[in-house]
This record gives C-alpha cells, structure tokens and sequence, in this order.
C-alpha cells in the first residue's frame, strides 16, 4: 500500500505544485508561515468600527477566499491538515472561538475552535462525492456572540489514478466477410474510467490488441477495430478471439488497464466453385419403372455455406436428354435423376448423360477464380423385366350391320409379349363391359364375333374391353378398349309423327287443307329420308278427301267437296301408305281420323260432340244439365231411403254371434281340499236370479241403480238338465248387471240322470258320514277301488 500510494503521489506531484503556485498568491495577502490560512472577513470588522471615518479613510480589505483542496485516497497515522481559518479580529488573546458547519463538519472535517485548523478525519474518495460545502464562523467565546457574518466555502477532493478502465458492454461479438481488403471495419470497443476526466490524465484512454494480431489491428484512440490481413478465408478459419487492452494515464507507465474479448466470425462469401466427388456415377434401373421415379443422386459438393452453396443440375449432353431429367433436392442439394418417358429394354439397353452443377448466386469480384460450376458423367444401364403385352393399337375401332349373322367374324385385335422371351397371349372379353354377352373372342387370334342380334334403333354403340394375359405368367396383364359401331339398315317401316286428328268445318270449302302429317322413320339413311305417301288401292277414288305430298317430306289432306254433315256422318277414317326410299323399301299403312264440327263463319272449330244431334229436337244444353243434376238427385233420394230401411231392421238387442268373447271371473278363495265343504259356496258360480228389470239395449244408456243381487237355491237333484239350462238362460237373459255381450256361464250340476247324483262335494247336502260307497264296487274294478278310498277314509275318521 504505501509503494502504491507513493505512486500516486509522484502522479500528482506536479500539478500539485502547479497549483500552490497558482493559488497561494491569491490565498496570502500578508506574509504567512501556513499552507492554507483564511482570514475572516476584516473589511466588515473595520467598517464597523469605523463607520463614520468610511468617508475619510478607506477601510483595510482583507483577501477573498471560497475554497479548499484535499487529495483522496490518503490515509497517514495523523489527520491530514486540509487548511487555516484566520479573523483580523483575533488579536491573539484567544478570545475568538471558530466553529464549522455543513457537509461532513465535525465528522469528516474537524475545526480546532482556537487555531481555526481545519483536518481530514476520514480517507476520502472522489469518485463518492468531488467536493463539500461548509460554513465557517468567529464567535466570541465567553459571549458566543457573532464577530462577523458567516462564511461558506468549498473543499474540493483532489483526484488521484485509483480506478482501471472498464468495458462495460463487453465481452464483444462481430462479424465481418470473409476475403475482406484489409482497413474493413469490423466493430468498435469503448472504456470507461471512473477517474476526473478533467484533472491529469488519470482517465485518458489509450486502446491496444494483446492477442488477435497480425490478423487485426485497433485505432489507439478512437477503438475502432480493422482487419490487418487480407484475405482470410472462412473455410480456413472461421472465428478469432481478440483481445483489447485499455490503459488510462495515456498509456504511459504506471496506468492503470482493462481488457475485454472480441469474437469476430468469418461470414462467408460465394468464393468457392461446385465439385461433384466423382466423375463417374453408374446407375441401373429396370425398364418397367414409373414416370417420375427417382433412379439415382448426383452431389456436388460446394466449401460454401447457405445461399452460396446452392446450385442447380442440369443435363448438358447424351443420348438419353429427352429420356430423363435431373433436379435439385432443396434439402440436400442432391441432383436427382428421373425418368421422363417410358423405357424399354429390347430398344435400348443402356444411356450416358453429362450432367452439370452451377452456382445460384454468383460473386462477381470472384469471377476471375474461375467458372462457378462443375461436371460429371452419369451411366445408365436398363435392365429387362417381365413386361405385360402390347396391343398393336391404343384403341380400336369396328363397324358391323345391325342384321350381321351370328357368330360373324366384327374384327381382330392382336397383341405380343415384348420380353425376349415371347410368351404366348390369350384374349378375353371383360365382362362388366360387355354385361349382355353380344359378342365373343377367339382367345388364341383374337377375333370378335356376334353372339347375340344386333338393333342400331335400341344401341348404336358397344363400348368393350379387351383383355390380353400372358400365358406363362397369368399377372402380366394388358387391356384395350374397343369401340364397336352398329351400321343401320332398313328395317323400319316410315310411320305417322303423332296420332293425328283433324277437324272438318261443315261450312268447309272444296280444296281447303284439312290436316298437315309427317312421318318419322327409325332408320338412319345416309341420304336423310324421304317418304312416298298414297292411299289405299280401294281408297284411290275416295270421294271425300285426297292427299298432296309437300315438299319438306310431309302430306297434306284436302277436302274434295263442300256440306259435310255431322247428322249424316261424323267421322270419316282415312286409310294413307307411307313408304321410305330405302332398299328394300318398307311402307306402312296408318289411319287419320276426321271428324266433322261446327264452325264459325272464320272456319274456327266450336263444337265436335253429340250436341248437334239433340239441339234440333229443342233441347239446350241448359235443359239437358238440369234433367241429368234430377236423375243424379232422385238416385241420391233413393240410396238414403234404403239405408234407413235396413238400420230400422236391425234389431236392437245385443244379438249372440255380434260379440261372442269369454267372460273370465277371478276368485282369490282357495278350497281346503276335496273334504271341505264349508269353505266355498257353489252358488258363487251360478248366476244368481235377477230383478224383474229391462233387457240391455243398444240404443239407450242402462241405468246403474240396481238392486243388489239375491243367491241362488241349491237346484234339487231331480231337476233335469234341460229344464236347468233354460231357467238359468231366462235368470242370464233377465239380469241387469250382466254384461252386454254373450259370457260362458258355469254350474256344477251333472242332472237326475246320474246313478251317482252329483259327483262334486261342494253341491252335497249331506255329510260324508251319512254317504254309503259299497255302490262303487257295482261299477266296475276302477270304481270299486274308488269306494274302497272313500270307506277307508270313512273308518279312519271315526276311529
């Protein structure tokens, strides 16, 4: 610490002195033995003293002061004396006390009340604060009264070199291109030094390079960094890391420095060509290969990077210019090489192309290196492969008349197997193409014939696929499509367009033309049609109409005479021929139907129908609609009467075979078996005897307040069957509360017939006890056993 000090020091020494002697004489203004004495004020004292001798004499006039100096940064065993406060009042008695104020009093700066004195107690920095405002004062020190106004005055921090330069911003990155003249600015550096710029040199800069040469060099002053070298390729070295050095007191000894880092990067520039890594490719492809199909890659190879390592192949020469293509694969900067158009082995076997790399971007100041561009030459070999047939023809075309016999040969298609091999071909009709079998092929020639009759008028057209398949190898498959066109003769009588109808006016007059027809003809001549038309032999005198042929192929008929009559006839058929001029020629004979009508007096059709028959009689058509809406209306009279007449008949109570539907009763009672006979009451089920009431009809609502029903009797034994069955028909028929439809009724009674009576025990008046079962046995094995059961369960209940 103290040789650094001392350094400092000796830094400083000069313009120290420089200012003591630049200071001090305006400081002393008497003859001093101190480094920095400041008198108070003296003038005011003096003018106060003698105020009234101011215009007499001229008062004494002590020196201006206003500020101080302190070096920083020094540190000593004893507080470094900064200066002196001195009044022209203090006549040495020590009477006169000062006392300090303001920035840093009695804590940085310390005033000794008698000698004025003023220290440093602390180590100062100006780089914390420059400089410090304070306010010195004389008192009187028994009174502490003022001797004179207050006085402020600065001490100033004196700079000494105790900072480095600093790069703030570093460490730097830049960039310059590659190949670059030497000067090329590169980047610029900036230092900054925390010491007074203004005093010394302490924070004068001066900008080196420790590493980075020859390759770089940096202005002193101005730091701007260059390139010292020219020439420097990319490809050789990219990046270089520079040093920069920065030392204040101008550089001289005994400053102080600070470095920073500069990465420069080499950008590169279009200064290298494209170099294929070979000169010879040599690629096989099969001769079957799809258009577009890559067969192989080219790469030439370019020490550029980015945009000025992108080229573009071309084919420059061989055979093989218009067979193939090359282009660029954007992601690898391959040369694809494609196939354009179809290849064939047994044509040709093998191909050389010349192909080319080049530069996109081209640098003009490197043109003079040589052409940015490269060649190579590519070998391409066709292999064979199993190749399906080939048609003599893409399409064919045949024609066949509509009436060709059957099995005639339309036409032959013919194919062959391209390999070296020559299989032989089969020929097959796709029959989703030929859906209804009209025609067949021979498999081995192929040739088409007719399987089915042929009518132009329904189909002109047959669209049919050919198959050819190798024989030795089934998957080698060829297809052709075969048009066939169906030739029209003349197979179709001519006939009327229309179903024709033409009107007669009774007023007509002879020659007047009644109709206009023409005929249509199915057949496709290849001179158009033309029709002759005439009318039957036996019609030829017709005295009624003739026929006049017009001259765009179609007929007129015209009225031979006047006062036709619908009363003496209304309609008139007219038999006409019509031939066509085909060969042979076909005719057919239709029927035009003319029928006669009232007209007015400008030959307008107004009425065709019966109506002129009964007008005359004196009947209006008025008439004639109101006697048919009387028919109409006594028919209607007539149909309502018989309806009423049958819903009168209709009986109106609710007949048997009307609503026949069984009447099921549920009953939640469960017997206690074959001996109770208290349980349940048989009379439940029999249709007790109803009220005297009125029968359920169909036309009136029942009225519901019945009264409630009485049980039955038990039917004695002796009543027959049939005389039960009807009272209890009558009792059914009788009942209000039954339903209105037909219901089953059930009653457990067998009738006096039985030797046994009743077989149920539910109907039994009398207990089991009083029964005597030895009757059983009279009936047979199976019923003995059954009296047998009974007497047992008889002798077991009494014992």
């Amino acid at each position: 610490m103290p040789e650094r000090l001392t350094e400092m020091l000796m830094d400083t020494w000069t313009p120290l002195i420089i200012l003591w002697i630049t200071v001090l004489p305006s400081i002393y203004m008497a003859p001093m033995n101190q480094s920095q004495v400041l008198p108070s004020g003296s003038s005011t004292g003096l003018k106060r003293l003698n105020e009234e001798q101011r215009v007499l004499h001229r008062s004494k006039r002590g020196w201006v002061w206003n500020q101080m100096f302190v070096l920083e940064e020094f540190s000593g065993p004893e507080p470094i004396l900064v200066g002196r406060l001195h009044t022209d009042l203090d006549p040495g008695s020590s009477k006169i006390k000062y006392i300090l104020s303001g920035d840093g009093a009695g804590t940085i700066f310390v005033i000794n009340d008698k000698t004025g004195d003023i220290h440093a107690m602390k180590r100062l920095d100006r780089e914390e604060k420059a400089e410090y405002t304070l306010t010195a004062q004389a008192v009187d020190r028994d009174t502490n009264q003022p001797l004179e106004p207050p006085s402020e005055f600065i001490i100033k921090v004196q700079d000494i070199n105790d900072n480095a330069p600093e790069f703030v911003e570093g460490p730097y990155h830049a960039t310059v291109p590659e190949m670059s003249v030497v000067g090329t600015f590169v980047t610029k550096v900036t230092a900054t030094d925390a010491d007074d710029p203004v005093y010394g040199n302490s924070a004068k800069l001066v900008y080196s390079i420790l590493e980075g040469q020859p390759y770089f060099s940096i202005e002193p002053h101005t730091a701007i960094i260059k390139t010292a070298l020219p020439n420097m390729d990319r490809e050789a070295k990219e990046e270089y890391f520079v040093v920069i050095q920065a030392k204040d007191m101008g550089g001289h000894m005994g400053g102080l420095s600070g470095t920073t880092t500069v990465t420069i990067t080499l950008t590169d520039v279009n200064d290298n060509p494209p170099k294929f890594a070979q000169s010879l490719y040599h690629f096989s492809v099969m001769e079957d290969v799809a258009l577009g199909e890559p067969i192989g890659r080219v790469k030439a190879n370019d020490l550029d990077i980015g945009e000025n390592a992108k080229s573009s192949y071309d084919i420059i020469e061989g055979d093989g210019m218009d067979i193939f293509e090359i282009t660029t694969d954007a992601q690898t900067q391959d040369g694809i090489i494609r196939v354009r158009k179809p290849l064939d082995f047994e044509t040709k076997k093998s191909y050389t192309l010349k192909v080319e790399a080049a530069n996109i971007h081209i640098d003009p100041r490197f043109l003079s290196g040589g052409p940015f561009k490269d060649t190579a030459t590519v070998k391409i070999v066709v292999e064979d492969a199993d190749e399906p047939p080939v048609f003599s023809s893409p399409t064919y075309l045949l024609e066949v008349h509509e009436n060709a016999a059957l099995n005639s040969v339309l036409g032959q298609v013919t194919a062959h197997d391209p390999d070296v091999s020559s299989s032989p071909i089969r020929f097959s009709i796709d029959r989703h193409t030929d859906l209804e079998r009209q025609f067949n092929i021979n498999a081995e020639d192929g040739k088409i014939t007719l399987a089915t009759p042929l009518d132009r008028e329904t189909s002109a057209w047959h669209n049919i696929t050919i198959v050819a398949t190798e024989t030795r190898n089934h998957s080698q498959v060829s297809r052709v499509p075969v048009a066939i066109k169906v030739l029209d003769v003349n197979d179709n009588a001519p006939e009327f367009a229309s179903e024709h109808e033409a009107f007669l006016c009774e007023n007509g007059k002879p020659g007047q033309v009644i109709q206009i027809v023409s005929a249509v003809d199915k057949d496709d001549p290849k001179n158009g049609h033309y029709f002759l038309y005439s009318l039957l032999p036996e019609m030829v005198n017709n005295p009624n109409f003739t026929i006049k042929k017009n001259e765009d192929n179609t007929l007129s008929i015209l009225a031979k005479h006047s006062g036709f009559s619908r009363q003496k006839q209304e309609v008139y058929l007219l038999p006409i021929v019509i031939s066509d001029s085909g060969t042979p020629p076909m005719s057919s004979t239709s029927t035009l139907t003319i029928r006669v009508c009232g007209c007015s007096s400008d030959g307008i059709v107004q009425s065709c129908n019966v109506e002129a028959y009964v007008l005359p009689i004196g009947l209006s058509m008025g008439a004639l609609i109101a006697i048919l809406a009387c028919i109409i209306l006594l028919l209607v009279i007539v149909v309502l009467f018989v309806t009423l007449r049958r819903h009168k008949n209709e009986p109106l109570i609710i007949k048997d075979d009307e609503d026949v539907r069984e009447n099921i009763i549920r009953y939640d009672d469960e017997g206690g078996g074959e001996e109770d006979t208290e349980a349940f009451d048989i009379a439940t089920l029999q249709n007790p005897d109803g009220i005297n009431g009125f029968l359920p009809r169909k036309d009136i609502k029942p009225d519901l307040q019945f009264m409630p029903r009485q049980g039955l009797a038990p039917v004695p034994n002796g009543v027959d069957v049939d005389e039960f069955i009807n009272v209890r028909l009558h009792e059914a028929d009788n009942d209000p509360t039954a339903p209105p439809y037909d219901s089953i009724q059930i009653y457990g009674y067998e009738g006096k017939g039985s030797a046994a009576g009743s077989l149920s025990s539910l109907e039994s008046s009398t207990s089991d006890s009083d029964q005597n079962f030895d009757y059983l046995s009279e009936w047979g094995p199976r019923f003995k056993r059954l009296g047998e059961l009974y007497s047992v369960g008889e002798s077991d209940k009494e014992t």
